[in-house]
């Protein structure tokens, strides 16, 4: 629980005060019939901020009320000030909260763009027409500022929804994570085209396939250790000892490949020192899929990259790509330099940041030296956390 929503990519300031001025007139109680032409969620029953919950309750879901203080001398405590003046006498305005500093919903993003999430949550508001028409009013403020509110989850066939800055992050829920792939590729076939539901009918020993929903929050190694101890029966083993069997499995996906294998270590080695509640760092996750091997086509097939060197999947839908370069990205098998290959190296770097992931590139020279390598890994890891506020 936060006393004060942290700090995160949303505390900059874009959100104009004309906007918030929007969405507190937009959300405020109206007072006599609906006039003419305003759509009707503005209603109060529809838009009281609290939904269905007390004021108290709502607000428990987001802040410690108990730790922020009360702006009234007789109490202690921001919850009894907000039952003294919400509940025994009723006399703060309707927005009262929209105004209150202790909230931050005057002037940090992050807070409002949290607060307004929390409004469409499904314990909040069960009515999926008012929820709807409310996302839908909510959305068309924010997006003057650049944000949007998107779903993220459900919990019993209900959305979840959470903020989303646009024009950053990848759209689209994670539908399948093949990774950590050893040996011949696995043959796959969609089970169900219509839901694209993948199977791999051969060879499915030689990879991994994270089966479960991607939380708001991305894929952390807490997260990724679970999945890992059920997948494995690892249930009631020792937390370290389940960490060490995963590692070695994903080490074995990096075969002979000394530089890769020395982002994994570095990184794995973030687990402890910072605990495994930050984002799982995944090797060689499959991006595009050829059915076909190189072998059986006898010719370049249509995707020069299949697999990624390492993914994070991090808050708000960012999913970040590293890779580790190697000679073969910019040179023929001779050693001689290629412009054809390093051309198509970067305009697939190009699609894929359109589609919104980010990438990171390290020139192998860069990882031939253990002690530079970490040093150099590890200030790109801090700065990286800095850029995503993890």
């Amino acid at each position: 629980m936060m006393t004060f929503p942290k700090q995160g990519a949303a505390t900059a300031g874009r959100i104009t005060e004309v906007t918030r001025r929007r969405l507190r007139e937009g959300l405020c109680r109206l007072c006599g019939p609906v006039p003419a032409g305003r759509m009707e969620f503005l209603e109060p029953q529809h838009t009281f901020w609290s939904g269905a919950l007390p004021e108290t309750d709502f607000l428990a879901r987001l802040y410690d009320l108990d730790e922020l203080p009360s702006r009234d001398p007789r109490f202690t405590t921001a919850f009894q000030d907000i039952v003294q003046h919400r509940v025994a006498n009723d006399d703060d305005e309707e927005d009262w909260v929209f105004h209150d500093s202790r909230f931050g919903l005057v002037d940090n993003d992050e807070a409002l763009l949290r607060f307004l999430a929390e409004m469409l949550h499904p314990a909040v508001r069960t009515d999926p027409g008012e929820v709807e028409r409310l996302h839908t009013f909510l959305n068309s403020v924010l997006v003057h500022d650049g944000y949007e509110l998107v779903q993220v989850d459900a919990v019993s066939g209900a959305p979840i929804f959470d903020y989303h800055q646009i024009g950053s992050g990848v759209p689209g829920a994670m539908r399948n994570l093949i990774f950590a792939a050893v040996g011949p590729k696995p043959e796959i076939v969609l089970d169900d085209a219509v839901n694209n539901d993948l199977r791999i009918i051969r060879n499915q020993q030689n990879c991994l396939v994270y089966d479960r929903p991607l939380a708001a929050h991305g894929l952390t190694w807490t997260e990724l250790t679970a999945w890992w101890s059920d997948r494995q029966g690892l249930a009631g083993r020792p937390q370290r000892e389940v960490w060490r069997s995963l590692y070695q499995r994903l080490d074995q996906s990096l075969g002979d490949n000394n530089a890769e294998r020395r982002v994994l270590r570095t990184y794995a080695e973030r687990y402890g020192r910072l605990g495994p509640g930050i984002a799982a760092l995944i090797p060689q996750v499959y991006l595009h899929y050829d059915p076909y091997t190189a072998g059986q086509r006898r010719a370049p097939g249509p995707l020069s990259r299949q697999r990624m060197d390492f993914l994070l999947l991090l808050p708000h839908r960012a999913r970040v790509v590293i890779e580790c370069d190697g000679k073969q990205h910019y040179a023929d098998p001779d050693g001689r330099a290629d412009p054809r290959r390093y051309a198509a190296m970067v305009a697939d770097d190009r699609d894929l940041r359109l589609k919104g992931y980010e990438v990171y590139r390290f020139g192998g020279a860069e990882l031939t030296d253990d002690h530079a390598a970490q040093h150099l890994l590890n200030a790109f890891f801090d700065r990286l956390d800095q850029r995503y506020h993890q």
